[in-house]
């Protein structure tokens, strides 16, 4: 979008200045194991954005959010010309002071907290019981926060490291904050049918007030399980990436740059997974 001041570009989200506020803008990029498929999902930053806004919207009477504006018509002026891209996939936000932490709440033994747990029976320094499976669920979910190594890969933390980074008050703020909104998110979902094994959220400050921000509860930020077929005891079938995931790692990839290009087919099922969440979660489609 030629014109436009491109503030930053992640794996898949790009970021542009608008005066006071910032456009955050989700693509159709997928990234897996840290690196950006050639491959789009067709209508993923759709849905991403989407999901996004309906969870702030229910989760907003627990701490405030960064949303100023899904429309475009409420952007600045310089953006109106790409209305067709930015519609529907885009968000006029405040800038935050953002907190340098993964806050990721955890009710089921999945992922790399279940690597830890085989290892260290525990995630994150926090014991847990002995003889349990993966995909169990547990007794109470647990927050694990992680940070952003060198690599780029998120890498899980016990929180008395967090709290020398940034104090023990701040972090037993946030740990309350990622508990309760999980909580919430996860009540509300299972009444719909889906499990939410983890999420994470991410949180930075106006003014001196604690906001959410960035995506929230996504297919790309959480694990969506079916509860109709949820079997502990191994990996679930899933709502979100991990279908990706799944078919990389059959494909032989090394897992290094650059990724395979993925299947027609792949995408075309990828992307009906993350409308499924959505169609599932908020009895809407897009």
């Amino acid at each position: 979008m030629p014109g436009l001041r491109l503030r930053g570009r992640g794996k898949v989200r790009d970021i542009y200045e608008a005066g006071e506020y910032l456009v955050i803008v989700a693509t159709d990029r997928l990234s897996a194991f840290d690196c950006i498929l050639p491959t789009p999902i067709p209508g993923k930053g759709r849905v991403l954005t989407a999901t996004t806004l309906f969870w702030l919207d229910l989760l907003k009477d627990i701490v405030p959010n960064h949303l100023v504006s899904p429309r475009v018509q409420d952007y600045p002026a310089e953006f109106q010309r790409f209305a067709d891209q930015l519609e529907g996939r885009s968000m006029l936000v405040r800038r935050l002071k953002m907190i340098e932490v993964e806050c990721v709440a955890r009710g089921y033994l999945a992922g790399s907290g279940w690597k830890d747990y085989k290892r260290t029976g525990a995630i994150c320094g926090i014991a847990l019981p002995g003889g349990l499976v993966e995909s169990d669920r547990l007794s109470e979910p647990i927050f694990t926060p992680a940070t952003k190594a060198q690599s780029g890969h998120d890498e899980n933390v016990p929180a008395a490291e967090v709290e020398k980074s940034i104090g023990a008050e701040l972090t037993g703020r946030l740990r309350r904050l990622t508990l309760e909104l999980y909580k919430r998110a996860a009540g509300y979902a299972l009444e719909r049918g889906i499990l939410i094994a983890d999420t994470k959220f991410e949180f930075g400050f106006l003014d001196g007030v604690l906001h959410l921000g960035d995506e929230v509860l996504t297919p790309d930020s959480s694990r969506f399980w079916p509860k109709e077929t949820y079997k502990p005891g191994g990996p679930q079938p899933s709502f979100d990436k991990q279908f990706v995931r799944d078919w990389l790692e059959a494909s032989g990839w090394n897992k290094q740059p650059p990724a395979p290009a993925l299947p027609v087919e792949i995408a075309a099922r990828t992307a009906e997974k993350y409308a499924q969440a959505y169609l599932a979660l908020t009895g809407r489609t897009l």
